[in-house]
């Protein structure tokens, strides 16, 4: 995970002062590329990282070979934190960005933290991917982590374009496509980055409400969007150890429902409409039995007769 190296790079280079990007790679098993890449975009990110030339060069922290994190200013701590946030997804890492906000000094902590918490990273997507990170993601990121409202002009789905206010909470990257969840006066919405036409950050204080969390909110809207994408659900039967592999197959639309005997198991899958549910069971074939609803035993008959059409002479 690369933000587990960015913070090892980094703590390497705390307590080595120099290295280069082949001792990197030795020490946290990648290549002298990715080492490097990782390097580039600590230094890019703002973070006091800089190339030294010549015979005994490599890359060092700007202050000198013993720098701690002290030496970080707080627009560059901002910066370590927001790659590094996003991905701390394992208890390690969570554990090592506490102790280096612990070695923060006090009067940019809090602003650190915000950085860590600004940006949840939602790898599994909804059937498409952004095409580039929109600009104004930095934009927004900034009016997270120094809490302040927003002015948004946002395109909605039909097209109609409207100005307003709001109260970033968080961002969201699910497989590139970029997601704002803020507070409004009608309460909790999510906004789609890539239609907003102008951002303009205000003055005004943005507050979160307590205990929010942001991986939590967005997963109840991850919740509620599929439960709206996968209206249908129909019951079927298969053996019992192919369970695991239908799972895989529909996600989180796939609930086991118990061994029904003979090495059997019936469970529950769900899709947006019957022939949707057919297409991704026909290639089971005879291993699959659907029960019930009798919409999707028709579409499983219409593929079959059309398969058989073109192939079964």
């Amino acid at each position: 995970m690369r933000a587990d190296r960015l913070v090892a790079t980094l703590l390497l280079m705390q307590a080595r002062g120099r290295v280069t990007a082949g001792e990197l790679a030795r020490e946290l098993e990648v290549s002298v590329a990715t080492a490097r890449r990782d390097l580039e975009a600590l230094s890019t990110a703002g973070v006091p990282v800089y190339p030294v030339r010549g015979r005994g060069g490599g890359w060092a922290l700007v202050g000198g070979a013993r720098t701690d994190l002290s030496g970080l200013s707080s627009a560059e701590a901002q910066a370590l934190f927001l790659l590094a946030g996003p991905a701390a997804t394992t208890p390690e890492l969570r554990s090592a960005l506490r102790k280096l906000v612990r070695a923060l000094p006090g009067t940019f902590r809090a602003d650190a933290e915000a950085a860590a918490s600004a940006t949840v990273v939602d790898p599994v997507g909804w059937g498409e991917r952004g095409r580039t990170r929109p600009e104004l993601v930095d934009v927004l990121q900034g009016a997270v982590v120094r809490r302040r409202k927003v002015l948004l002009d946002y395109r909605d789905r039909a097209g109609e374009l409207s100005r307003r206010l709001v109260a970033p909470w968080g961002l969201v990257d699910k497989d590139e496509v970029w997601y704002l969840l803020a507070g409004t006066d009608e309460g909790r919405r999510t906004f789609r980055v890539e239609r907003m036409v102008n951002v303009e950050v205000t003055g005004l204080p943005a507050d979160r409400p307590a205990g929010f969390e942001l991986a939590r909110a967005w997963a109840g809207v991850v919740e509620l969007v599929e439960d709206r994408r996968s209206p249908l659900s129909a019951t079927v039967l298969l053996d019992t150890g192919l369970v695991p592999v239908l799972r895989a197959q529909f996600g989180r639309h796939c609930e086991p429902l118990g061994d029904v005997g003979a090495g059997r198991s019936r469970v529950r899958v769900a899709a947006p409409n019957a022939a949707s549910i057919a297409e991704q069971l026909a290639g089971w074939g005879d291993r699959v039995e659907v029960v019930e609803p009798e919409t999707v035993r028709v579409e499983l008959g219409r593929i079959g007769r059309e398969l058989f059409a073109r192939y079964g002479g």
